[in-house]
């Protein structure tokens, strides 16, 4: 079994431009959000895309055709601070995009809990290298915690599949040498916490 493919694999359905769209997806179809016309979910599946996938991809085609980066993985810690701020103002632009519909508050936070853990991989890159991954997948556990919490949707089903998933990427990511076990865990337990705390103060 060529462990390192499956690996790879993990590591870009896992990625954390896609997470945002799964757990909207999930939102839109297991939560009180599911009674949104079809017309409504698919706006709102544009937007996160938007901002979550398409711009930031872009961003880093142009970054990578200047020399800014040396890869699309962006590796290098140094070389992180510029995707990572583009990544916070993207989610900035999609929660004040989601401000515009009353009854999505709760999609909006999401948003920022998704910019603040940005912002947090952005100040320990200037010293540190922590995994992106594992942080996006940390605050997906911490997301469907709330949603399960404050009863919007039975969540338990997703959060045991968004558990699993974050040890298979775990695993994955030190398989391929990304990253140390400190890495990982700093990663996990920081994009739990700040998207816990976004999401419930701010």
């Amino acid at each position: 079994m060529n462990y390192r493919k499956i690996a790879n694999t993990l590591s870009w359905v896992l990625h954390p431009f896609l997470l945002p769209v799964y757990l909207m997806a999930v939102l839109l179809t297991m939560t009180t959000f599911a009674h949104y016309s079809t017309q409504v979910k698919f706006y709102l599946m544009w937007v996160v895309a938007l901002y979550a996938i398409v711009i930031p991809f872009l961003v880093l085609g142009v970054l990578h055709s200047l020399g800014r980066i040396s890869s699309f993985k962006v590796d290098n810690r140094r070389e992180r601070w510029l995707p990572l701020a583009v990544g916070i103002v993207c989610y900035v632009l999609c929660a004040i995009t989601f401000a515009k519909i009353p009854s999505a508050i709760f999609l909006r936070k999401f948003m920022v809990a998704a910019a603040c853990c940005e912002a947090m991989c952005l100040v320990v890159s200037l010293w540190w290298k922590i995994s992106l991954h594992l942080t996006g997948m940390g605050a997906v556990v911490a997301l469907l915690v709330v949603m399960n919490i404050v009863g919007v949707g039975n969540m338990l089903i997703p959060l045991m599949v968004a558990i699993l998933a974050a040890g298979a990427l775990a695993s994955a990511r030190l398989y391929l040498g990304c990253h140390n076990g400190a890495q990982v865990l700093a990663g996990f337990c920081g994009g739990f916490v700040v998207a816990m705390l976004a999401v419930l103060f701010l």
